[in-house]
């Protein structure tokens, strides 16, 4: 069995095929397939003409010798339109069965629309249909071979009665039309049947990915991490069940095993937002806990170091501009200014520069090299906190991408989100060390004043920083 175990290479090459033409549908791509993989059911959540009948007729495509049904649901949809006619010569016999061959009971992968207006009858048959693969015909149960339900509504259902059915589906994924940046592309795409194809998946292959991923082992930092998802969504009310906790462990296991991992690490949590969140609007908390908790990713801003480098830009600024008044020789500047004839309109104009220069620069107020030598050994205190921060920021950013090298599942765009964020907190520091090295070389570009004593009596009141906050 362990033979028939896919390649993460075969995997990759069947989600490049599986999501070609499927613009900003990353998240939704790879959930579906490894859900069905896991054999856990889908939820698209999103409004008509998004592409999720099309998802699941691809997904239906990703899977050797199943087949596919498909329904649009209604509150008048009848037993009959899913589960199939009722067999006269049956009837004949007293026996109450029904002809299931074309209809749910038969097939391998089911999309579902508007799934949550079918009537109760239908409902409460699908659950046993959905969780056991069983259905009941007759008086006997009989074994489906369902790999996968896809269902699709516009909206989560608020009635009450529906909650069963809907914690059935374990991956609940929301869509919507795409963005302007793709909307281009969008006109541009070729007609549904020019993709192109890769070899599906044996059902022995998907056997083997079932047997094989009990054997993956849970790494600490995942039970951590389920365990602060847990208090995280007890605070604000949203428990869930033991059985989707089992779900959700059985999702990253195969998740682990079809990348070639032997251990669930806190990393396979990106699937939180989509398996924990009761509703769609859930989903942004739910990736900011992961982002904040698990991935710990750096801050935006660094409002500390910004007022800190402030303070030196304001201190250096006040200091730069001050004036000599103790120590201003009115007379003997005066005294200069007329020996030049500057005032008068008998100096050249150059000439006028030139001493207005000098004089400017005489009522400067002049520094002692105490006074200098403290001010720029602050600001290289606070360099070294930056430079400290940058290597961490460099650090992390190379562990978490050796950490996830090779995720097959991970989307692209969360990558792509977490590069940027590393990005951005680098050119972040970076900005703010340019700019304390500016001041520091303000500061030592004072103009010194060489008749000043040494020693500490010279050496200035620190410039007052914010505490950092950890």
């Amino acid at each position: 069995m362990a033979d028939a175990l896919p390649r993460p290479e075969r995997l990759g090459a069947l989600l490049a095929a599986f999501g070609a033409g499927l613009l900003e549908r990353e998240h939704a791509v790879r959930l579906a397939l490894l859900a069905a993989l896991a054999g856990e059911h889908v939820l698209l959540i999103g409004p008509p003409g998004t592409a999720k009948s099309a998802l699941a007729r691809r997904l239906h495509g990703a899977f050797a010798d199943t087949r596919y049904f498909e329904r649009l649901l209604t509150r008048f949809s009848t037993p009959e339109e899913l589960f199939g006619p009722l067999s006269l010569k049956a009837l004949e016999d007293d026996r109450y069965e029904r002809l299931t061959d074309g209809f749910l009971p038969t097939a391998g992968i089911a999309f579902l629309d508007e799934v949550f207006k079918a009537n109760s009858a239908i409902l409460n048959a699908l659950l046993t249909l959905l969780n056991e693969r069983e259905f009941d015909n007759g008086s006997a149960r009989t074994r489906t071979p369902l790999v996968a339900v896809v269902a699709a509504s516009n909206e989560v259902p608020a009635d009450e009665a529906l909650q069963a059915f809907y914690d059935r589906l374990l991956v609940r994924v929301p869509v919507a039309a795409v963005g302007d940046d793709s909307f281009a592309a969008l006109l541009a795409l070729p007609a549904e049947g020019d993709w192109p194809a890769a070899p599906p998946l044996a059902p022995a292959e998907r056997a083997a990915i079932l047997q094989a991923r009990s054997a993956v082992a849970l790494d600490a930092s995942f039970v951590a991490a389920c365990r602060q998802l847990r208090a995280w969504l007890a605070e604000r009310r949203q428990p869930l069940s033991d059985r989707r906790w089992r779900q959700i462990v059985a999702l990253a296991r195969t998740a682990a095993v079809t990348e070639g991992r032997a251990v669930v690490d806190g990393y396979d949590l990106w699937l939180a937002p989509y398996v924990a969140a009761a509703e769609p609007a859930s989903v942004p908390a739910l990736q900011a806990w992961f982002d904040s908790q698990v991935l710990a990713l750096p801050a935006a801003e660094a409002p500390w170091l910004e007022r800190a480098v402030q303070a030196f830009e304001q201190q250096l600024g006040i200091e730069q501009s001050a004036r000599d008044e103790a120590g201003d020789d009115g007379a003997g500047k005066l005294a200069l200014a007329r020996a030049i004839g500057l005032g008068s309109g008998d100096a050249e104009p150059g000439m006028q520069r030139i001493v207005s220069a000098r004089l400017e620069a005489q009522l400067h107020r002049r520094y002692s090299a105490v006074h200098i030598q403290a001010r720029v050994e602050q600001v290289a205190e606070v360099e070294a906190q930056v430079a400290a921060a940058r290597r961490e920021t460099a650090d992390r950013a190379a562990a978490q991408s050796a950490a996830l090298a090779g995720r097959l599942w991970l989307p692209p765009e969360l990558r792509r989100q977490l590069d940027a964020r590393y990005a951005g907190a680098r050119a972040l520091l970076d900005g703010l060390a340019g700019r304390l090295a500016e001041a520091r070389a303000g500061f030592a570009a004072l103009p010194l004043d060489t008749a000043a004593a040494g020693g500490s009596a010279g050496a200035p009141a620190p410039v007052v920083l914010e505490p950092a906050r950890p």
